[in-house]
């Protein structure tokens, strides 16, 4: 039996026509400890809500007979359910469906299939919003029974509430502006205005066919912004297909872009297609495109202006329809000057740059992204950290990242592991990121071994595999061991 002292549960309606969705929605709720009510069609919807007033209503877009648009437009119509919040649940992405929502009067929406913990937090925070707007209607009301004996008093708390319904509505603005993010840039993290800058010309340029160069430093999240513009596009249905121009040998770089014959050469021992083919009707994302030999530039610069293309050992031209998004940390037109990358590719490539900046030039993301790596990485670890300190993040947001936010997402996954409990603890990294913090080389080859040195400390001299040095620094690993050798690194016994 329920402590009549303790609060009631907030009520949740699910109005969906999907058994499976209901059952999965019924029971996480259920389980957080909320009171589900249950709904298979918009019609019975309306009916129960005007009868059960529900705290919130989680409302599928596409149902049969009357969908979800119309419904929550009579909820919104009827001044006795007029402040019930909304929340859309569908798997369509278009803008247009979430224009139309939020148009209806929906205070948000979750996207199918469902991700648990978001949904929980979705509702967590509106449930939390419509109680504060409660509340903020009761200081009123109560302010405004106190004004002709209290003027004074009341004018200060009439300050106070205006401050806290400002609060709310910049909450409300920026956890739309939120969802949008999350749903457009997938694992995107930032309230940079520099990135939201990136990610804004991104928007611009993902629904045409342009070509796209990226540019940025080792770890900037070239790839994620790559990911972002083929997901925005309308080739979003195709596939993504990623080739690493630094990943593989010369020599079989052109098969793999292209595809080759059975015993076109030594070892070719069966027909394969290339990358190229792979992405036919979607997007190829050429990572470190400074790496590509120059003798194979002028094959890919015929694809990129004919789209035509032969496998090695047949003459025969193949037509593709591939959107190119190309990638580099090198500077191209210094490249072009030392004549290791050809100009005119350069200016195919390059129609519409979008430049990734470091994480120094936007370390008002580092608190958001450690708490974001904490919740990514904590799980698998059987971690869950509640608590940064203050000392901890003033320390990462002092440190510089040379290996910006690939560095700092090893950081904080090493920093999990030697966490004894749910507060995040940096262990010896701290002193190690002051000392190559203070690092002053004089030549770019001390600069260079003392970046590399860094980087080797933080992962423990670990040089291959997915948390490695190589990894970090977006290299192979046999380069970075051959600029180890060249620059005298060793690991101190």
């Amino acid at each position: 039996m329920r402590n009549p002292s303790e609060p009631t549960p907030s009520s949740i309606l699910i109005v969906d026509d999907v058994p499976t969705n209901i059952s999965v929605l019924f029971e996480t709720l259920s389980r957080s400890g909320y009171k589900v009510l249950v709904e298979r069609d918009g019609k019975s919807a309306i009916e129960q809500i005007k009868f059960a007033k529900p705290d919130l209503v989680l409302l599928d877009v596409m149902m049969p007979g009357m969908d979800g648009f119309e419904t929550c437009r009579r909820l919104k119509l009827d001044p006795a359910t007029r402040e019930i919040p909304v929340i859309f649940m569908t798997a369509l992405s278009q803008t247009i469906d979430k224009v139309n929502g939020f148009n209806m009067g929906a205070v948000d929406y979750i996207t199918k299939p469902f991700q648990l913990q978001e949904v929980l937090a979705r509702v967590d925070t509106h449930l939390t919003l419509q109680r504060l707007q409660r509340e903020l209607r009761g200081a009123n009301q109560l302010l405004e029974q106190r004004v002709a004996e209290r003027t004074e008093a009341l004018s200060r708390a009439l300050r106070e509430v205006e401050q806290l319904k400002n609060q709310l509505q910049a909450e409300n603005h920026y956890l739309r502006e939120e969802i949008k993010l999350t749903s457009n840039f997938e694992e995107i993290v930032t309230q940079s205005k520099l990135f939201q800058k990136v990610l804004r010309k991104v928007e611009q340029v993902a629904p045409t066919h342009t070509s796209v160069l990226l540019l940025g430093e080792s770890g900037t999240g070239k790839e994620l912004l790559a990911r972002a513009v083929h997901h925005l596009s309308g080739r979003k249905n195709r596939p993504l297909v990623k080739i690493n121009c630094a990943a593989l040998p010369a020599s079989l770089i052109e098969s793999e872009l292209f595809g080759h014959e059975k015993g076109a050469f030594t070892g070719a021992i069966a027909q394969k297609i290339g990358r190229f083919e792979l992405a036919d009707g979607g997007t190829l994302f050429l990572d470190e495109i400074g790496e590509l030999p120059i003798e194979l530039q002028a094959k890919l610069l015929r694809v990129l202006q004919e789209g035509e293309l032969e496998r090695v050992g047949n003459p025969k031209t193949i037509k593709v329809n591939v959107r190119v998004i190309a990638a580099t940390n090198r500077d191209l037109e210094k490249e072009i000057g030392e004549g290791k990358f050809r100009e005119d590719l350069y200016y195919r490539l390059n129609v519409f740059p979008i430049v990734s900046p470091p994480l120094r030039e936007r370390k008002e993301d580092i608190p958001l992204l450690a708490h974001h790596f904490c919740a990514k990485h904590g799980p698998g670890m059987g971690k869950k950290i509640d608590v940064i300190p203050p000392d901890v993040l003033e320390a990462l947001v002092a440190y510089n990242w040379p290996g910006n936010v690939r560095e700092l997402e090893n950081i904080i996954e090493r920093s999990l592991i030697v966490s004894p409990g749910r507060k995040l603890e940096l262990g010896d990294w701290s002193r190690r990121g002051t000392l190559a913090k203070r690092v002053n080389p004089v030549t770019l080859e001390e600069c260079e071994r003392n970046h590399i040195t860094a980087i080797l400390e933080t992962t423990r001299w670990k040089v291959s595999g997915e948390h490695g040095a190589a990894k970090i620094l977006d290299v192979v690993p046999t380069t970075l061991e051959s600029k180890m050798k060249k620059l005298g690194i060793k690991r101190n016994p």
